[in-house]
C-alpha cells in the first residue's frame, strides 16, 4: 500500500458525531458518482441493486443491472419468469445463489404482497436473500427509514477514522459497528448519509492506496495520525484457498453437444456443464482414460483444446482444462442419457453456464471449427 506520509502530521483530534455526518455528505455532493439506483426510490430497483452488487464492484455490476431492468422492468416480470432465464442473464457475475434467492424473492413478495415491498423490518428480513445489509438499505433508500447500512465500506471508515480496532471477523465485532454506525446516523437524510459512507469507502478511503493526501478527514483520521491505515480494520479470519483442478471433455456427435445440469450442491449449482472429471492434482489424459476406461474407446477421438486456464473464485482456485472428443459412433452411447443431453450451438447459447465455458465457447465459435493447434492429439 502507497501511502502519504507527510513531513509533520497535525495533532489528531477526534470528530463529533453530527461533524462527521455533515462532512460527510457535503463530500459526497460533490464527489458521487451518477448510477441508476440513486435516482429512484423505488424499492424494486433498489433491491435489484443492492442484490448485484454483494460481492460485486460497480463497473461489472452496472451492466447487469441494466440488462435485467430492461427484461424485468418490474418485481411481477421477475417472478414469471423462470430460473434458467434468471440464472443466464446472471451469467458472470458469480455467486449464483444470489440470482436464485432473488428469483425466489420476487415469487415471496408477488404472492404474499401483491407485488409490493413491505415497509416493515421484520418483514423485509424474512424475505429470501435479504440480510441486515440489504434490509438497511431498502428501509433507507426507498423509504427514508433510520437504519445504517454497514457493508465492507463502512467498516472500513469507520475503523479508521474513529481508530475502531476490534476484529471485524468477529460477530460481537459486527454488532459492535452496527450500533456505531447507528448512533452515528443523522435525524434527517439518513438515506443520504448512508450512501455518502458507503461511496466515501469505495472511491476515496479504499482498501489498498487510499486518498489520504487529499482527504477532508485527515486531521480527524485515528488511522491516518497513526499511520495504520494498512492495519484497520482489523480482521483475522483468513480465506483458505483450495485448488481444484477440472477437466472437460465436450463430447460433440456431428452438430451436437452434450451438457449436463449442475445439481450437487456446489459452485455453480443449475447451470451447465459437459463432462467434467475432477482432480485433487494436475493429471494427464492417459491418467484419467485409465480411471475412465470409456474414454478408451475406439470410436471417441480425443483432442487437446488450449492450456490448462486459471478461474479465481473466493475461496476456490480452478484449473479447467478441455478436451474435445469427436464421436464417430453414436451407439453404443458413452454419456448416461438420462444426464447427459444433446444441444445444438444455437441452444447452448441460451443455457446458463459457468463464465470460464462461456469465453471458451466464445473463444472457439462454438467449436464449430477448429483449427490444425487444436487438432493435436494428446500423446
Amino acid at each position: 500500500m502507497q501511502l502519504h506520509i507527510p513531513t509533520q502530521i497535525l495533532p489528531y483530534q477526534p470528530i463529533a458525531h453530527t461533524t462527521f455526518a455533515t462532512k460527510l455528505i457535503n463530500w459526497y455532493i460533490q464527489n458521487k458518482r451518477v448510477l441508476p439506483w440513486r435516482e429512484t426510490k423505488d424499492p424494486y430497483k433498489i433491491w435489484l441493486s443492492e442484490i448485484i452488487l454483494q460481492q460485486t464492484r460497480v463497473a461489472q455490476g452496472l451492466p447487469y443491472y441494466l440488462k435485467f431492468i430492461q427484461k424485468f422492468p418490474d418485481i411481477h416480470t421477475l417472478a414469471q419468469t423462470d430460473e434458467q432465464t434468471i440464472l443466464q442473464l446472471w451469467q458472470g457475475l458469480g455467486y449464483y445463489s444470489r440470482a436464485r434467492n432473488l428469483w425466489q424473492c420476487a415469487q415471496q413478495i408477488v404472492l404474499k404482497y401483491q407485488g409490493v415491498f413491505p415497509k416493515n423490518w421484520q418483514a423485509l428480513l424474512s424475505l429470501k436473500g435479504i440480510g441486515q445489509y440489504t434490509a438497511a438499505a431498502i428501509a433507507s433508500f426507498a423509504f427514508q427509514m433510520p437504519f445504517a447500512v454497514v457493508d465492507g465500506n463502512v467498516y472500513r471508515v469507520l475503523a479508521r477514522i474513529f481508530g475502531l480496532k476490534q476484529d471485524i471477523a468477529l460477530f460481537s465485532s459486527q454488532k459492535f459497528f452496527q450500533n456505531f454506525a447507528q448512533e452515528l446516523l443523522p435525524k434527517n437524510k439518513n438515506d443520504v448519509y448512508n450512501q455518502a459512507i458507503m461511496e466515501f469507502g469505495a472511491i476515496h478511503c479504499m482498501p489498498q492506496k487510499p486518498l489520504c493526501s487529499v482527504c477532508i478527514f485527515q486531521q480527524n483520521c485515528f488511522a491516518y495520525s497513526h499511520q495504520q491505515q494498512h492495519i484497520l480494520p482489523h480482521k483475522t479470519k483468513k480465506i483458505k484457498i483450495k485448488e481444484r483442478f477440472f477437466y472437460y471433455f465436450i463430447f460433440q456427435w456431428h452438430d451436437t453437444f452434450f451438457l449436463k445440469k449442475r445439481t450437487e450442491k456446489d459452485i455453480w449449482l443449475g447451470l451447465y456443464d459437459f463432462y467434467l472429471f475432477e482432480s485433487a492434482q494436475k493429471t494427464d489424459l492417459a491418467t484419467i482414460q485409465n480411471k475412465k476406461k470409456f474414454l478408451k474407446n475406439k470410436y471417441l477421438s480425443i483432442h487437446i483444446m488450449d492450456p490448462p486456464q486459471k478461474h479465481l473464485l473466493t475461496h476456490q482456485k480452478l484449473y479447467c482444462c478441455f478436451f474435445h472428443v469427436e464421436i464417430k459412433k453414436k451407439n453404443p452411447f458413452f454419456l448416461d442419457q438420462n444426464i447427459f443431453h444433446p444441444y445444438s450451438t444455437e441452444e447452448i447459447k441460451l443455457l446458463p453456464k459457468p463464465i470460464i465455458l462461456e469465453n471458451f465457447l466464445k473463444k472457439h465459435k462454438f467449436l464449430s471449427k477448429f483449427t490444425a493447434r487444436e487438432q493435436e492429439v494428446i500423446k
